[in-house]
C-alpha cells in the first residue's frame, strides 16, 4: 500500500550524498551493502532525488522483496519508467510478487497495449487475478480489496486451521491481516475468526465452536468506499470481509486501506472546495512539487471563475447611474459580497461534509433544508442589523442604512440557501458536491447579491427612481 500519510524528516536525503558518490565510482558492491540499511519507504519517498540511470542501478541492486516494497510505493511515472527499462524476466518477478491490488493498480495505469504485454508475461492465476480486480468501478470496495487471504472450513479443529494459515499466507501480507474467513464448500462466507482468538484456542476445539457470525461486517464489492468506511468506524474493524452478489467471499480490506481512502477523499475535497485541481486526492508536497504542478493544479478553475465572475463588471456597468447617483453604495459592496460569501462556504462546507459522512441523505434532507432556513434567517438578521449600524455611523445616512442592513440580510439568505441546494443538486445528477458547489457558491452569491443590493436601493432611495 502507497503510504501517503507518514510524517518524518527525509531520511533518503542522508543517504544521498554517499549513493551518488558510489555510483560515481561504480562501487556496486557497496551501493548494495548501503541500500540494506535504507528502509524501503524513505527509498521510495526520495526516489525523484536520483537521476533516471542512477534509479535503474539503484533498482537492480535490491533484493527481491525491497524491490518490490519500494516498486508498490512508487508513483505510476516512476514505475512505468522502471518496468520500460528492465527485462521481461525482471518485470515478471516484480509483477508476480506485488501485492493483488497493487498489482491491480499499476495495470489500471498502463496503456492498452503494455496492458496485453505484461498480462501475458505473469502467470494464468494472477492475470485472472488481475483482470478480475481491474473491473470493479473506482471508488468501490472491490477496487480497494486484496485477493490476498486464507480461508477456513468450519470441520477444521484450531490446530488444523493455524497450520493451514501458516502454510498458506505469505509472510510480508501477514502484518495486515486481523481476521481468517470461514466458508462452505462453494466458497461463500459463513464465518470469522480472528488471528489472536485462533492462536490462543485449544488444539482440537473447531473451527464452528469459536468463529463468529460476519453477517454484521461483510462488505459487499459494489459499495461505496465511504459506506464500507462507516462500518468500519460503527464496528471499530480492523479487517472486513468482501462479498459478491451471492455471497461468495471475493476478498478481504483492511483498516490501513481505508485510511488511506478516506484521506485522499479528504484532500480531494479540500482542494475541490479551495478551487485547485484535486488530481485524485494527491496531496501537494512542496518538497517535490514544481512551479509547473502548481500552476496546472490551480489555474484551470482560476481561469473558469474568472470568467464567471465577468458577470459582477457586467452588473456593476447596468447598475452605472444608481452608483453614480449615490456613490456611498459602493462603499459597501466588499463588506456585503464577502460576507455572503462566507456565509455560504460555512453551510456548503457542511452540507459537503454531511454527504460525504452519510449524515445528509435522502432521508433527512428535509429537515436539514429546514434546519438551514431557519438557521439562515436568524443569520440574516443578525448580519442585517450589524451591517446597517456599520452603515449609519459611516455615512449618518439612515435610508441608506436601511437599503445596506436589508441587502445583507437576503445576501445572507441567498448565499445559505445557494450554499444548501447546489451540495444537493450536485449529488442528485450524480456530480460530485465538492465539485459544483465549492468553487461556483461564491460567484453565484457576487452577482446575484449585487443585483439584490441595487435593485433594493432603487426601490428605496427616492433620487434613483426615474
Amino acid at each position: 500500500m502507497k503510504n501517503s500519510y507518514r510524517k518524518s524528516i527525509d531520511v533518503f536525503a542522508l543517504f544521498l550524498p554517499e549513493i551518488k558518490e558510489l555510483i560515481k565510482k561504480k562501487d556496486f558492491n557497496g551501493l548494495k551493502t548501503l541500500l540494506k540499511t535504507v528502509h524501503s519507504m524513505d527509498l521510495a519517498e526520495g526516489w525523484r532525488q536520483l537521476e533516471p540511470f542512477e534509479q535503474i542501478i539503484v533498482f537492480k541492486l535490491l533484493g527481491p522483496k525491497k524491490a518490490v516494497e519500494v516498486f508498490e510505493n512508487l508513483r505510476f511515472p516512476a514505475q512505468s519508467y522502471i518496468i520500460n527499462n528492465l527485462d521481461n524476466a525482471d518485470v515478471t518477478q516484480i509483477i508476480n510478487e506485488m501485492a493483488p491490488d497493487e498489482r491491480a493498480d499499476l495495470f489500471k495505469e498502463l496503456p492498452a497495449k503494455v496492458f496485453k504485454k505484461f498480462l501475458n508475461l505473469v502467470n494464468k492465476e494472477e492475470a485472472q487475478d488481475i483482470e478480475k480486480l481491474i473491473d470493479y468501478q473506482e471508488g468501490t470496495a472491490g477496487s480497494l480489496m486484496t485477493t490476498e487471504l486464507v480461508t477456513l472450513k468450519k470441520e477444521m479443529s484450531a490446530r488444523q486451521a493455524l497450520l493451514s494459515v501458516q502454510e498458506n499466507l505469505r509472510a510480508e501480507s501477514a502484518e495486515n491481516i486481523y481476521s481468517i474467513f470461514v466458508t462452505d464448500e462453494n466458497h461463500a462466507l459463513i464465518g470469522s475468526i480472528s488471528l489472536q482468538d485462533l492462536v490462543k484456542a485449544p488444539p482440537d476445539i473447531l473451527v464452528k465452536d469459536i468463529m463468529l457470525t460476519a453477517n454484521f461486517t461483510k462488505i459487499d464489492a459494489q459499495t461505496d468506499i465511504q459506506e464500507a468506511a462507516a462500518l468500519f468506524k460503527k464496528y471499530d474493524l480492523r479487517d472486513a470481509p468482501i462479498i459478491d452478489k451471492n455471497n461468495l467471499l471475493v476478498g478481504i480490506i483492511t483498516v490501513d486501506y481505508i485510511m488511506e481512502t478516506v484521506e485522499k477523499e479528504t484532500t480531494r475535497e479540500i482542494y475541490e472546495i479551495g478551487k485547485m485541481h484535486p488530481k485524485g486526492g494527491e496531496i501537494i508536497s512542496y518538497a517535490r512539487a514544481s512551479t509547473l504542478d502548481l500552476v496546472k493544479r490551480r489555474a484551470g478553475w482560476l481561469m473558469l471563475l474568472l470568467v464567471f465572475d465577468f458577470l459582477t463588471g457586467t452588473v456593476l456597468k447596468s447598475f452605472e447611474h444608481t452608483l453614480s447617483s449615490v456613490v456611498a453604495l459602493a462603499f459597501f459592496i466588499p463588506m456585503l459580497l464577502d460576507t455572503g460569501g462566507n456565509a455560504g462556504a460555512q453551510t456548503s462546507i457542511t452540507i459537503i461534509r454531511g454527504l460525504a459522512t452519510g449524515d445528509v441523505n435522502l432521508k433527512n434532507v428535509s429537515r436539514v433544508i429546514r434546519l438551514e432556513f431557519v438557521t439562515a434567517l436568524f443569520m440574516g438578521l443578525i448580519v442585517g442589523i450589524v451591517a446597517f449600524g456599520r452603515a449609519l455611523l459611516l455615512q449618518k445616512d439612515f435610508m441608506l442604512a436601511v437599503v445596506v442592513g436589508f441587502s445583507m440580510l437576503f445576501i445572507a439568505v441567498l448565499a445559505i440557501a445557494t450554499g444548501i441546494f447546489l451540495p444537493l443538486l450536485s449529488k442528485r445528477i450524480g456530480l460530485d458536491p465538492a465539485v459544483l458547489a465549492g468553487p461556483i457558491t461564491t460567484s453565484v452569491v457576487d452577482v446575484v447579491g449585487l443585483i439584490i443590493y441595487f435593485k433594493i436601493a432603487q426601490a428605496l432611495i427616492p433620487a434613483l427612481n426615474f
